[in-house]
């Protein structure tokens, strides 16, 4: 087709061409000590679950691998409790580097952003900090939280966002990031920065509508509505919603029993899924329809679509490797 001729499709820093190839998906492993960087890497039980953990900077951001039945899951989880995990500079650097980390990272095969707060996920910007800036700081540092949102939006793999407290202002913006979001129904959620007689900066005047309108997305911005867990499920803000368990957690758990569907499925074709429909969502049907012929062909050449077919063939679940 015309259309494919020299078509290009960008995502979390890989390019996909008409000429199929997937070897860009043999990158090597990243998230390497750094200098000036402490990373501790042990081997630990929590809830049951064994999972290997990464330890960088203040710890403001803690990304762990899970293993076991759950291996090729990450978790990045927020851990300001001083702050109620608002974003400061220092979390949106120490994210920036975790999600550059993990988008070259062909072993990773589902995301998950979580809390390490109990009752919070992310309470918005750090006003605290915020006050202390000199007006030419602000766009700046706008802009850079901006782009951590669309680093993460990016990532080749699924990612989901587990909100198990409240997510209000950035702290939606970088929910919204996620392909798919699960709440506890205790959990408040909302744009609420027309309080502060400002606008949602880091992309929810653009991501909130494209997934529960542009009306509704209005409303709420206007108002700075905060809505509870089974509100954002009523109007198709959250993909689903569960109750509050003694330990804080039930979004997380349901994430992670998510994830574990994800993982099973061939990594290449994942990336590939997402990738078409990320970027056929934005344009024309013929368009998209050309996209997803682009992406489809990365999937032909690749060893796990044989893998696929021979499982089918012998009855047995497939062994994929993203190859």
């Amino acid at each position: 087709m015309a259309a494919l001729a020299g078509l290009r499709v960008l995502a979390g820093g890989c390019r996909v061409t008409g000429a199929a190839h997937a070897a860009w998906w043999q990158l090597p492993r990243s998230l390497e000590c750094k200098k000036g960087q402490l990373l501790i890497r042990v081997t630990c039980a929590a809830g049951g679950r064994l999972f290997s953990s990464e330890v960088k900077g203040e710890d403001e951001l803690r990304v762990r691998y899970l293993e076991g039945e759950e291996q090729g899951i990450v978790v990045l989880g927020i851990n300001r409790p001083h702050a109620k995990n608002a974003i400061s500079k220092g979390l949106v650097k120490s994210m920036l580097k975790a999600v550059d980390s993990l988008k070259s990272n062909n072993k990773v095969r589902t995301v998950i952003l979580r809390s390490e707060v109990p009752g919070v996920f992310c309470a918005g910007a750090d006003l605290k900090e915020r006050a202390k800036m000199h007006p030419s700081e602000v766009g700046p540092f706008v802009s850079k939280a901006r782009a951590l949102m669309n680093e993460f939006a990016n990532l080749p793999m699924p990612t989901i966002a587990a909100l198990d407290g409240a997510a209000l202002g950035g702290g939606l913006e970088m929910a919204l990031a996620s392909d798919i979001m699960v709440a506890a129904s205790s959990a408040k959620m909302g744009l609420v920065e027309t309080k502060l007689a400002i606008i949602p900066g880091a992309g929810g005047t653009q991501r909130l509508p494209r997934v529960v309108g542009v009306a509704l997305a209005k409303e709420l911005i206007f108002s700075a509505r905060v809505l509870d867990g089974n509100e954002a499920k009523s109007i198709g803000l959250v993909s689903h919603v569960v109750e509050q368990n003694d330990e804080g957690d039930a979004a997380y758990q349901r994430a992670v029993a998510l994830a574990k569907e994800f993982v099973s499925q061939g990594p290449i074709a994942m990336r590939m899924a997402k990738l078409a429909i990320n970027q056929g969502i934005e344009v024309d049907l013929a368009t998209g329809l050309a996209i997803e012929e682009a992406c489809y062909a990365q999937v032909i050449p690749t060893k796990d679509r044989l893998e696929g077919l021979l499982a089918f063939k012998e009855k047995r679940p497939p062994r994929f490797k993203g190859e």
